[in-house]
């Protein structure tokens, strides 16, 4: 029997399809946006403790977070019980702080990772724990799932459609310690910056999808219908889930995003639209696109 630990969405993004394919018993001991995710894909779990659920398993699989100790937690209780602990890593940023709380590092006994980029950051960070590189489950189900919508695509006309992802960037330079200037820009400035210089796209005819983080307000970018007079067309997404609006759209654009990646895999052109700064965009992927690059004229 596994036990399964998330937190946070991108883990439990994993951790939710990497279960869907497995035939062992499990136990699942979820919070916050994991939660729901799990919830989704109708992953029955009841509800006991943490060490309750790992006092009676043969080993556990844990997400990692930003700023739970839910994962934490479990990889000290399950070392306290002398049981395995492998922790999957998702995204290429910050992997040390996953396992740091008030100064003290606490690894577990295996880390896994679903790309060949984490693989090689993971190996340079944690030279003393065992990294493993295994299929992205995530990934596998996004290409599955875009096999069945391709069919439904809405092409009314030659119009490109542009999905811009937001990141609320506001939120991360308040949670990276010591540094309020994280960013040096807001993502209301990215916003301005990416339609500013979209010229520098070179379409001729093309609408935007704003689609809001989900940990935003829907309405938090209703501003730009009225600040930006322009023959660009703008609306807001967010109303159909992201796989939909990535589906639908020809370009994706964003700052630093989960988004572009799944455009990547699914054959998109992505372009990371952070304003010129000091935060570069944390993507490894050379496919990506700098919209700083596009032009060596001054940007707005």
């Amino acid at each position: 029997m596994i036990t399964i630990v998330c937190h946070d969405a991108g883990g439990a993004e994993i951790l939710s399809n990497w279960l869907l394919n497995q035939k062992e018993e499990y136990n699942l001991v979820v919070d916050g946006p994991a939660e729901e995710i799990f919830e989704k894909k109708n992953i029955i779990h009841k509800k006991e403790s943490l060490e309750e659920a790992i006092r009676k398993t043969d080993w556990v699989l844990t997400g990692t977070s930003t700023n739970s100790t839910l994962e934490m937690d479990a990889i000290k209780i399950a070392r306290s019980f002398g049981k395995k602990v492998v922790s999957f890593l998702d995204h290429w940023v910050n992997y040390k702080r996953r396992f740091v709380r008030a100064g003290y590092y606490l690894f577990p006994d295996e880390i896994w990772v679903g790309d060949e980029f984490a693989f090689h950051i993971a190996k340079k960070e944690f030279p003393t724990v065992k990294v493993i590189q295994k299929e992205n489950p995530y990934f596998n189900s996004i290409k599955k799932e875009f096999l069945r919508l391709d069919d439904q695509r809405k092409c009314s006309n030659n119009r490109i459609n542009i999905l811009y992802v937001c990141t609320p960037l506001n939120y991360f330079a308040s949670i990276e310690p010591g540094d309020e200037q994280y960013c040096g820009f807001t993502e209301e400035d990215a916003v301005r910056y990416f339609i500013n210089n979209i010229n520098l796209l070179n379409y001729n005819d093309c609408q935007i999808i704003l689609r809001p983080h989900p940990s935003e307000n829907k309405n938090k970018y209703d501003w730009v219908l009225s600040e930006f007079d322009m023959d660009v067309s703008i609306k807001i997404g967010g109303i159909r889930s992201l796989l939909e609006e990535i589906n639908d759209a020809d370009v994706i654009v964003g700052c630093d995003s989960m988004a572009m990646v799944i455009g990547l895999i699914v054959g998109k052109r992505v372009i990371s639209a952070l304003p010129p700064g000091k935060h570069i965009c944390s993507l490894p992927m050379p496919e990506i696109e700098h919209m700083h690059l596009l032009d060596n004229g001054f940007l707005e």
